[in-house]
């Protein structure tokens, strides 16, 4: 009998075993991959540029984003600067993150300012600065969105 109660015991911690083995590796399947994330070094080099262009027919995004009080908003530029300093690129690049929902090409930074007849919002107070999703602008503010980084 004792040894007959052993084998139960045994073959039952086997089967346990065997079991939690198999529902570990089905959830690793499962998992989902890792997330994008948004890349300081690419907003740096390719989206802030796109804050500070000029295009035809309309103002840079910096001139009203960084006096508004919209979601978006970005940090004035220092009296005579063309371009942000680190500081202030590193903050800018935390206000973005209220718009730019990594992964999501849903996201306000890429939606907002694009034509309504290309997928974008029907109102964005600076005008559709985009008429196209080709548009180079565009599409490094889609890139960043996705998590692209530079090479």
């Amino acid at each position: 009998m004792k040894r007959a109660s052993c084998y139960a015991v045994v073959a039952a911690c086997l089967s346990l075993a065997a079991a939690g083995s198999s529902t570990q590796a089905w959830s690793q399947q499962a998992s989902p991959t890792a997330s994008p994330s948004l890349n300081y070094e690419f907003f740096k080099a390719k989206v802030e540029p796109v804050f500070l262009a000029k295009r035809p027919g309309h103002t840079r995004c910096v001139v009203c984003h960084s006096i508004n009080n919209a979601p978006f908003h970005l940090v004035r530029l220092s009296p005579g600067s063309t371009t942000w300093t680190e500081e202030q690129s590193r903050r800018n690049f935390e206000l973005v993150q209220k718009v730019a929902q990594p992964g999501f090409e849903g996201s306000k930074l890429v939606v907002h300012p694009l034509a309504e007849e290309a997928g974008g919002d029907p109102h964005h107070g600076g005008g559709q600065q985009f008429a196209s999703k080709d548009d180079p602008d565009w599409m490094a503010l889609n890139a960043f969105v996705l998590g692209a980084t530079l090479k």
